[in-house]
């Protein structure tokens, strides 16, 4: 095996050594190196096929267990607290909608959420503030965050599953399901 050359060396040093993903300007001012974007995409085809890999998430890098080893990691790691329905409804609007108000969630959800829900979210990495509406109020927005990109394992926002995925997976409600199919008859009832 060829040795890497010392620029690879310490950018791959630098990604062991973070604890949270890094872009290519953290990697350049972490190593010196200017020309990181050319050595991260040689240093991802190095790993490619082992049991770690460098992957991009949201224009961060980071090093992760290849995803067909997981299962040996998960059997250590503790399991962290479930996000509540509530939790989960809000993560997934503000992913969808981002940027979004708490009174935009709360149009879309049809209930309140408690601050408690967004503090969950916030805690855990996965939304931020992201500034506030030129508005009448200016209320406070929410976006996702790479963390949130990371923990799904998505490239970008663009990578979150469409309706028809979601219907595939078997993942939508059947109350919703079913109106569809109501919606569909009584629109045919109406062309015929």
């Amino acid at each position: 095996m060829i040795p890497m050359r010392d620029e690879l060396r310490a950018l791959e040093a630098a990604l062991f050594a973070s604890e949270t993903s890094l872009t290519p300007a953290d990697l350049t001012a972490a190593t010196g190196i200017a020309t990181t974007r050319a050595l991260l995409a040689e240093l991802q085809a190095f790993y490619r096929g082992r049991g770690i890999e460098l992957v991009e998430r949201g224009g961060r890098w980071l090093l992760q267990t290849a995803p067909d080893l997981a299962h040996i990691i998960r059997r250590t790691r503790e399991e962290p607290r479930k996000l509540s329905r509530a939790g989960t409804e809000t993560l997934a609007i503000i992913a969808y909608h981002e940027p979004v108000s708490r009174a935009e969630i709360e149009a879309i959800r049809g209930v309140q959420i408690s601050k408690g829900t967004l503090d969950a979210l916030i805690e855990a990495g996965w939304i931020r503030p992201a500034g506030r509406r030129e508005v009448p109020g200016r209320p406070l927005t929410y976006a996702t965050t790479p963390t949130f990109l990371e923990h799904f394992g998505l490239g970008s926002r663009r990578d979150l599953p469409g309706i028809e995925d979601l219907r595939a997976a078997g993942l939508l409600d059947p109350l919703d399901l079913a109106m569809e199919q109501q919606l569909s008859v009584e629109k045919k009832e109406d062309d015929a």
